[in-house]
């Protein structure tokens, strides 16, 4: 690259770091995360107070009762003009569509005041993930440090198309595992080393290749379960890896998150010395 190519491609960089922390703080991003709380099959009363089957830390004292079905169905009753919304409506009661079974649309909203939560579904187990505009670790913030930006970790790597049917299984923080289709390797050499990373198809008809990986600084400059990076689909044969917007997942900043941890497959014997670095304030 000339210098100017060099100045403009570290600006960009930097404006997609930018954007990233700004979804990151939003009032409904990762750093909004207050809570993870498994439903269990049968009634579930919940609310502030301790007598509640799962107690939030924030909201009313007694909210309502979520009944989850055999087959999987979650029922929603509100204790009468207690202030919470379901979709932004004074409904009273509700089916929950939780994350997994909403399509294109969002899982149901519940919100009170400043909180929220909607259902979750992982492997079939249904748990609720609330939310609070309020949360200390958003108020808190204490930024993400990354390394140089560096252009050499701009990598264009060599795709070979996957067979038929190949997948990847990745574990998750929870013990779940989940197996995503794999469209192809992605090869390329640093330090005349050969590597391989395979990408995966996060979500069906995505635009972008979701990669989950770790390196020989994972644990120590950077997070130790993984860190996260998408790619472009192949042009020519050809697919670039910009090791420079590698970043960290939700589980780096909140333990209510559940991400995939990074498979063996994934696991560069070498220092990927780009991308984001450990959070500064994670203490889970």
């Amino acid at each position: 690259m000339h210098a100017a190519d060099i100045d403009s491609y570290k600006q960009s960089v930097q404006q997609w770091h930018a954007g990233r922390v700004q979804r990151l703080t939003a009032p409904d991003g990762w750093l909004s995360l207050i809570g993870l709380e498994w439903l269990r099959p049968g009634e579930n009363r919940i609310g502030r107070a301790a007598d509640n089957d799962i107690v939030l830390k924030a909201g009313p004292a007694h909210l309502g009762v979520i009944e989850l079905a055999g087959d999987g169905s979650m029922h929603l009753e509100l204790i009468p003009h207690g202030g919470a919304l379901i979709d932004g409506k004074p409904l009273q009661q509700a089916m929950l569509v939780d994350d997994a079974h909403a399509g294109d649309a969002a899982p149901t909203m519940v919100s009170f005041s400043s909180t929220s939560f909607h259902a979750i579904d992982r492997d079939g187990r249904k748990g609720l993930r609330l939310k609070d505009t309020d949360a200390p670790s958003r108020k808190h913030f204490a930024g993400i440090d990354s390394f140089p930006v560096d252009p050499s970790w701009r990598i264009e790597a060599t795709w070979v198309p996957a067979k038929p049917g190949q997948t990847l299984e990745m574990g998750t923080v929870i013990g779940t595992i989940d197996k995503y289709p794999v469209p192809g390797t992605l090869e390329f050499s640093r330090d005349g080393k050969h590597f391989e990373l395979l990408p995966v198809i996060e979500v069906p008809g995505g635009k972008q290749y979701f990669i989950v990986f770790a390196d020989r600084t994972s644990g120590k400059e950077t997070y130790g379960a993984a860190r996260f990076l998408y790619v472009d689909p192949p042009k020519g044969g050809r697919v670039v890896v910009d090791f420079n917007k590698a970043y960290n997942p939700p589980c780096a900043f909140t333990p209510f998150a559940t991400c995939p941890l990074a498979p063996p497959e994934n696991r560069l014997d070498l220092r990927v010395t780009a991308g984001e670095k450990k959070y500064a304030d994670g203490r889970h």
